[in-house]
């Protein structure tokens, strides 16, 4: 490695270099500690502390004994003391409380996913359903351990039946505390062994390739974990976090990277690389990013201008690297640019999470029916800024914990009464532009707030209200897949329109998605009245129903029609809306 580009933050495979690298011959040891008087490493091939030698800021040892599954730690003498670290640039490690990282070669699984990585694409003019996970508590069994390959065929066929396009993982590198749900990293580069080895992390990913199923995976850039033996003063100064403690922690208690220091940028680009180029993976959705782009996230306290570069520059660096590989920022800021390209002085992510229209949208349903005239724009304010970024509508794990409610909870009334409004709600997410992310559990209208050490519950499938959602959700997802109008060309304002957006007594929406010869009228009553509604005409002089939310097939109140077909009167089209539904047409 050219240590002149990494201390000019310009390296994007510092993996290749740190760590430890094994052969037939033996294992190399490399660590950067450039204000560490000592560094030995200590490992299972013979128990005892072998001195590193340094070169520059770099300390490097070589084993002939030291083999793939061993065990080793670094110790690090410096004017603070002697501590204990795992390798920051370890390939795997042991399951906490352990933390010894593991020899590792990432040579040991052989991808089978050729014809997918080829075919592969941002989806910016295709469907994109992502299903969000958490691996540990999405199925448990108390007879069996969950681990990457044992999940793989039964999550693969999970999300193919139910129309996901992409599985979106909360983040897999390793981490000490199990509550964290893996926000709170120690192992940068080293797939948590909660679930298995880096080879069945990596067959987890070929099948879901092989099945034509992508996976994004969650990844921290802005932060991490505080225990003594991971990057926390890891040289006996703050190399990795910031020494000013008003800024050096953050609001959950970790510690911010300060990526005004290169070497730091070339460990979190690296990383960010490495998992895409190692594991395959289709995405990284990066984590906390209003933190990045504003210091402690406050816009009040300004833009931390280094990190906005450090994300720049990372970003241009893996859009170079992965053409087809998407960058998505979780942003709850108004900064500009979010998803325009780094060279046009945008952030160069691909997507935005768009998670104004994920709260405005939730206040709405929250609130009583008899209030919601007041509140009519939270509906309608959406594509008034939609086209300002690349966004995708998610219903994330954080919105189903902590308080929150899950998505119907959310929905006002009684337990029967928000059956009805959740499926209106989720038929104006699936025809609204942009794309869509369904945390685990809200397909079939899981009540309890989420619990990372217990399994979804499943037996809900047992009630005809949580299976016939269940079924609802699967085909509005069929029909989403299946209609161009409702994601290819979303992001040109020439392919929606307002048909009714003004009609805040009524609580009605109707809408038009149109890609060239084809368009979908949606229409929306988000009212506790039957309402019957005039829908002027288009290009087109009949609407052809596609789904009905308030069919008695979902557990509504309509009967099942087929080949209902409305025809246009006097230039309108006459609808009858149920209570709380929507009807998609074919027009």
């Amino acid at each position: 490695m050219d240590m002149h580009e990494f201390y000019m933050g310009n390296i994007f495979d510092a993996y290749d270099f740190f760590g430890a690298h094994t052969d037939d011959t033996g294992t190399v040891f490399r660590t950067f500690a450039p204000s560490a008087s000592r560094v030995t490493v200590i490992g299972d091939w013979n128990g005892r502390e072998e001195d590193m030698q340094k070169n520059g800021q770099v300390f490097t040892y070589f084993s002939p004994d030291a083999r793939k599954g061993m065990k080793y730690k670094y110790v690090i003498y410096s004017q603070s003391g002697r501590t204990e670290h795992c390798d920051p640039y370890g390939f795997a490690m042991e399951l906490r409380p352990n933390f010894s990282s593991i020899i590792t070669d990432l040579m040991d699984y052989r991808f089978t996913d050729f014809k997918w990585m080829q075919n592969r694409s941002k989806n910016h003019d295709r469907p994109l359903n992502i299903y969000e996970v958490h691996l540990g508590s999405w199925k448990r069994s108390e007879d069996v351990e969950i681990t990457y390959s044992g999940i793989a065929d039964e999550l693969i066929s999970y999300v193919r039946e139910h129309g996901y396009t992409h599985i979106e993982v909360m983040p897999l590198s390793e981490y000490p505390a199990d509550c964290s749900w893996g926000y709170q990293t120690t192992g940068f580069f080293a797939p948590t062994a909660r679930y298995g080895t880096p080879a069945q992390l990596m067959e987890l990913i070929d099948k879901c390739h092989n099945n034509g199923i992508g996976v994004i995976m969650d990844f921290v850039p802005v932060h991490f974990a505080i225990d003594s033996y991971g990057l926390a003063r890891y040289d006996g100064t703050c190399l990795y976090e910031y020494p000013n403690s008003d800024v050096g922690k953050s609001e959950w208690g970790t510690y911010n990277f300060i990526h005004s220091r290169r070497e730091v940028c070339c460990f979190l680009q690296s990383a960010a690389n490495y998992w895409l180029s190692v594991y395959h993976f289709d995405g990284l959705r990066m984590d906390a990013i209003s933190r990045a782009i504003y210091w402690q996230g406050d816009p009040a306290r300004g833009v931390n201008g280094c990190t906005v570069e450090f994300l720049k520059k990372m970003n241009c660096g893996l859009r170079r690297l992965h053409p087809t590989a998407m960058l998505i920022a979780e942003d709850s800021t108004s900064f500009p640019k979010v998803t325009a390209p780094a060279e046009y002085g945008g952030l160069g992510f691909d997507y935005k999470w768009d998670l104004g229209w994920m709260n405005d949208t939730f206040d709405y349903f929250r609130t009583p029916p008899e209030e919601r005239k007041y509140h009519h724009g939270k509906i309608t304010f959406s594509m008034m800024y939609f086209y300002n970024e690349n966004y995708i509508l998610p219903v994330s794990h954080d919105e189903n914990v902590h308080g929150k409610a899950t998505a119907i909870q959310k929905m006002w009334g009684d337990y029967e009464g928000k059956f009805p409004q959740a499926r209106a709600f989720y038929m104006y997410m699936y025809s609204h532009p942009g794309k869509k992310l369904n945390f685990m559990g809200g397909e079939f209208a899981q009540f309890r707030e989420w619990d990372e050490e217990k399994e979804q519950d499943w037996e809900l499938l047992k009630y005809p209200l949580h299976d016939s959602f269940s079924r609802y959700i699967k085909e509005l997802s069929e029909l989403y897949m299946s209609r161009p109008s409702l994601y290819s060309g979303e992001f040109d304002p020439a392919c929606f329109k307002w048909l009714l957006s003004d009609e805040k007594d009524k609580s009605v929406f109707v809408y038009e998605r149109h890609r060239e010869d084809e368009s979908t009228v949606i229409a929306l009553n988000l009212s506790d009245k039957e309402q019957e509604v005039l829908i002027p005409c288009g290009e087109y002089d009949v609407l052809k129903e596609l789904i009905n939310s308030d069919s008695c097939i979902y557990s509504g109140q309509s009967p099942v029609m087929k080949n209902v077909c409305i025809k246009a009167e006097d230039n309108y089209f006459t609808v009858t809306l149920a209570p709380f539904s929507g009807r998609m047409f074919d027009a």
